[in-house]
């Protein structure tokens, strides 16, 4: 169980700022491959940020991608030279600051980790770096340590290989590329290193999804035009897979060990449409063949069972120090028949031998009037009936449809969505001050409106399909606190 942040942690206050700084605009592209085709959900696997999801659907360019993430992160670094003070002085600036803490706000109330996620070309954004560090005590990167990232965006042919060994038995592996996530990692520590009483703590996301885990991972010699391993070669990879990420980001001897305080095992491992486990014929329409996969289940087409879920969470148990959460997490988690499957899968890995899960993540991708707070309401109680603790892992708020980003449209959503995120604030407080209900977590899926996956138009369930400009998060376009910031503070 996670240990909730009490009195005795000191949480760095930060001064006002004297001093006004001009707002610069981050070249950010968040690109979804596909969802739910029949869903009002807002899935992980719409908030992919790679270059071949930006370009295509279906293009699988490692140079595409690290071309994009260059040329991004060099305009990031032109564009905020004019920040004199850097993320390791220890000396944030925001271009407008009254004072108040998100952070201190929600740990007083909570006593729970208040997270945002980031992602690469972000983190380098020394606005976006300046409201983590001042306003949150934890971090999702929102693409890095997906597997498509870590096998570096080579999802059209397997990047290589290489010979290992896995219980007394040599076996051939793809090779992994951990060079995003740890520059990501490095910059996280050497900030905790210079402040220690304003220290990150990151959220590991995520080992077994069926989006953005290459196709050809689950096919003989690493080929997808081959045919299908049988199980326990799938047995044999997976455990390879998790004993490789977990041993080099919180092994006995990672220089990243005492980082990260909590992993997503499995991610969207149940269907919206029936409400049992995710098939690999969840789309007909998107064949298997495919590099990837936003809809249909590979996992599922190897093991016709939920089988590979619990030895993912029993591989995670067996290589994860205990000091590291396990977790499940999923999208429109208050729908009634998705909920029921959720709960029976979390049921199933508790029930198993040599598993361990510590708590659900309910990812909040909510709209302006969707779901209902009394959904919300049920869904964390539910959920805490077969968990001990409840997390909101990716939180943000589609715009409502008459929204259309003018000045007097703005103002008006700004103070509806505050109200709305107000109301889901409320939910958490009071379902955690009662007997049964530990809420540990509470995630925002990003950092400012500008830089939000939905920006991104998309022919998608749930996604940006108008166009429109939207206003997800807490934070606008210049940086600033918007109403709904003070929600959580007020």
């Amino acid at each position: 169980m996670i240990k909730k942040f009490g009195s005795n942690i000191t949480i760095k206050k930060l001064g006002r700022m004297t001093a006004l700084f001009l707002a610069v605009s981050m070249l950010a592209g968040c690109s979804a491959k596909s969802s739910e085709s029949n869903s009002n959900a807002i899935s992980d696997e719409q908030q992919t940020e790679s270059a071949q999801q930006a370009e295509s659907a279906e293009t699988e360019s490692t140079g595409g991608t690290e071309a994009m993430e260059t040329e991004t992160t060099e305009i990031a670094a032109t564009t905020t030279e004019a920040v004199t003070e850097t993320a390791e002085s220890g000396e944030t600036q925001a271009a407008v600051d009254d004072g108040v803490i998100l952070k201190d706000a929600v740990v007083k109330e909570l006593g729970c980790y208040v997270g945002a996620a980031v992602t690469g070309m972000e983190i380098n954004n020394e606005q976006v770096w300046d409201i983590v560090t001042t306003h949150f005590n934890a971090v999702t990167f929102g693409n890095e340590l997906k597997p498509d990232a870590l096998f570096g965006y080579s999802n059209a042919v397997c990047p290589g290989t290489t010979e290992v060994e896995l219980n007394g038995e040599t076996m051939t592996v793809p090779k992994v590329n951990y060079t995003r996530a740890d520059t990501m990692l490095e910059k996280v520590l050497q900030w905790n290193e210079k402040n220690p009483d304003n220290a990150l703590k990151v959220r590991g996301h995520v080992l077994v999804w069926h989006s953005q885990t290459p196709e050809w991972f689950f096919h003989e010699d690493y080929d997808k035009t081959k045919p299908y391993v049988d199980k326990d070669t799938m047995n044999k990879r997976l455990e390879w897979y998790i004993r490789t990420v977990l041993t080099h980001y919180t092994g006995e001897n990672s220089k990243y060990k005492d980082l990260f305080y909590g992993w997503d095992v499995v991610n969207e491992a149940v269907s919206d449409a029936t409400g049992t486990y995710r098939s690999d014929n969840e789309n007909p329409n998107e064949p298997l063949s495919n590099d990837t996969h936003g809809n249909n289940s590979s996992w599922w087409h190897v093991y016709e069972s939920n089988e590979y879920i619990i030895n993912a969470f029993k591989y995670a148990n067996k290589y994860a120090p205990a000091s590291l959460e396990l977790y499940y997490n999923d999208y429109n988690e208050y729908m009634a028949n998705k909920k029921e499957g959720i709960i029976e899968l979390i049921k199933a890995v508790q029930s198993a031998e040599g598993t361990r899960i510590d708590a659900m993540g309910m990812q909040g991708h909510y709209g302006a009037d969707w779901p209902s707070i009394s959904d919300i309401e049920t869904a964390i109680h539910d959920y805490a009936q077969v968990i001990d603790n409840i997390q909101l892992t990716e939180c943000d708020m589609k715009a409502s449809e008459s929204y259309d980003g003018s000045p007097e449209a703005k103002e008006k959503e700004y103070k509806a969505q505050a109200e709305r995120y107000r109301a889901i604030y409320q939910a958490l407080k009071s379902a955690s001050k009662e007997d049964g209900v530990n809420v540990t977590s509470l995630t925002f899926w990003g950092t400012a409106d500008h830089l939000s996956w939905l920006q991104s138009r998309s022919n998608i369930g749930g996604g940006n399909t108008t166009g429109l400009p939207e206003c997800p998060l807490l934070f606008d376009e210049n940086y600033e606190k918007k109403p709904a910031f003070y929600a959580f503070t007020e």
